[in-house]
């Protein structure tokens, strides 16, 4: 068995509708950024006008600023969304709390995600053996919970 290297970078994929928006709902979600536009452009939106109109908005990213969560990115497919995610991601806006006050500080996080566009499918209050999270959907559905 061969060993892979310890410094492996994953990128996280998300196969959408709109990459644009998704990934500025992710952008605002998590405290990344847009990475710049290719060379010669003022931005993204220039770049796009170079594209033949099948193209623009095909592809969009965004990255952690300090360069040390994984980027995202997100490409149009054009089937829509017909089933669960078999993974999701877990923004970890209450770690490290516990009770009441995980619970507040997770509903102050679902209030301004809801304000960006995302939709509460339900919260979890804590129970004898797990912690409060509440279960989202971004922009265009995909599941992600508030932990």
């Amino acid at each position: 068995m061969s060993r892979m290297t310890a410094n492996v970078d994953v990128q996280v994929t998300f196969d959408c509708a709109d990459p644009e928006r998704v990934a500025r709902f992710w952008c605002e979600v998590l405290g990344y950024v847009v990475p710049p536009p290719p060379e010669g452009f003022a931005s993204w939106d220039e770049f796009g006008q170079t594209l033949p109109p099948e193209q623009r908005n095909s592809a969009f990213a965004c990255e952690d600023p300090s360069g040390k969560r994984p980027r995202f990115y997100f490409q149009r497919v054009p089937e829509g969304k017909t089933a669960k995610n078999r993974l999701h991601l877990d923004v970890r806006a209450g770690a490290g709390l516990v009770g009441e006050e995980r619970l507040s500080t997770l509903q102050a996080e679902r209030k301004r995600l809801e304000a960006l566009g995302a939709t509460c499918v339900r919260v979890m209050e804590a129970d004898e053996i797990n912690e409060s999270c509440i279960v989202m959907q971004d922009v265009e559905g995909n599941e992600f919970c508030l932990d």
